[in-house]
């Protein structure tokens, strides 16, 4: 498998780019580039392009550098990540042992205490009927196992992987920033055109704690949602 590992960051938060990179080159893969926007002209090695960005254009302007990305990368996968987020020793293996076989993917995502963090999720506000049968939480980590909540599904901006032709056809809005919900909007613009994978065999850290402000979705409220899809209630 090929990678684009496409890295944004800011002269203000590039401080782990040097351990994301190594976390990249230990995982032995045979072709892949590393593209990152923004931060400081640092050179990092051949197998590793440093993209300039005015952060002066417009604040935040993370759907911007992420699209820039997409434009730039020659790789069929591509790997967004925002600058403290690394590879898992064996994240390329779990990749070889899952498959190709994905648009839009995300796998296992764990914070800086070990604990679980924004991976397999439902967000609440989907103007259907389920809204009204699960918690009071607007996004709520699904289990693993759960596979067939697609449409209420959300993929979280701080990392997943997808295909190049696909990102070209469905770019992040460029109209919103960084805590504007640009990749709620994006999860509710792509949803609809394919499947959400999950990879259970590989994971990504973060080099930093990031709040988890979601909870699980528990066994009561996913019956009910599943009860509401069986009898189009």
């Amino acid at each position: 498998m090929e990678f684009t590992f496409g890295i944004i960051t800011s002269p203000k938060t590039e401080i782990f780019i040097k351990e994301i990179i190594n976390t990249i080159r230990n995982q032995n893969i045979e072709f892949y580039e590393i593209i990152i926007v923004g931060g400081s002209d640092i050179e990092y090695g051949s197998d590793t392009k440093v993209v300039p960005f005015s952060e002066n254009q417009k604040d935040n302007w993370i759907t911007r550098k992420k699209n820039l990305i997409t434009s730039m990368s020659k790789f069929e996968n591509i790997v967004y990540m925002h600058d403290y987020v690394y590879l898992d020793n064996s994240w390329y293996k779990g990749f070889i042992k899952y498959g190709n076989d994905f648009e839009v993917l995300v796998n296992r995502i764990i914070n800086f205490d070990n604990k679980r963090y924004h991976d397999w999720l439902l967000w609440k506000d989907n103007s259907t009927n389920v809204d009204k049968f699960l918690t009071d939480s607007k996004k709520l980590l699904l289990p693993y196992w759960v596979k067939s909540l697609n449409s209420y599904m959300y993929i979280s901006g701080a990392y997943w992987v997808a295909k190049r032709s696909f990102m070209i056809e469905n770019p992040l809005d460029e109209e919103l920033a960084w805590g504007e919900g640009e990749d709620i909007e994006w999860s509710k613009r792509v949803r609809t055109k394919t499947v959400f994978k999950f990879n259970k065999y590989s994971i990504v850290r973060f080099s930093k704690f990031k709040d988890l402000k979601w909870r699980k979705l528990d066994f009561i409220s996913f019956l009910l949602v599943k009860m509401k899809l069986f009898t189009n209630y």
